[in-house]
């Protein structure tokens, strides 16, 4: 049987970058990549502004941030119940996913409001 194209196929030995266009092409190629894709250095070196728009009371209590994080996770974990019984398949499987990470917060969370000592 004959191969149609050589092993390996012949190639131009010329490089992409001999010519004038060429090389105005790979520059505007390099250019629009570094636009789109820039590189991780420039990211990291953009400060980070900090959002006051929510802020929490700088003086609560350690005890009063963690009643109100077990609260505000009891809230979710209702929501999703809710939202479960109106599922099946999938949807449903993923939501009782969020539904025990909910869970294993809460736990985390009553876990560490009962290490905190109570001030004196």
């Amino acid at each position: 049987m004959v191969k149609p194209s050589p092993n390996p196929p012949d190639t131009d030995p010329a490089s992409p970058y001999e010519s004038p266009d060429s090389k105005k092409l790979n520059e505007a190629a390099e250019r629009a990549l570094d636009y789109h894709f820039p590189s991780t250095a420039d990211i990291k070196a953009t400060p980070r502004t900090i959002c006051t728009l929510f802020t929490v009371d700088p003086e609560a209590t350690t005890e009063t941030l963690m009643t109100y994080l077990l609260e505000t996770l009891a809230s979710v974990d209702v929501m999703v119940h809710q939202l479960v019984d109106h599922l099946q398949g999938g949807d449903r499987n993923a939501l009782l996913g969020i539904s025990n990470s909910v869970m294993l917060a809460e736990i985390t969370a009553n876990r560490v409001l009962d290490q905190i000592e109570p001030a004196t």
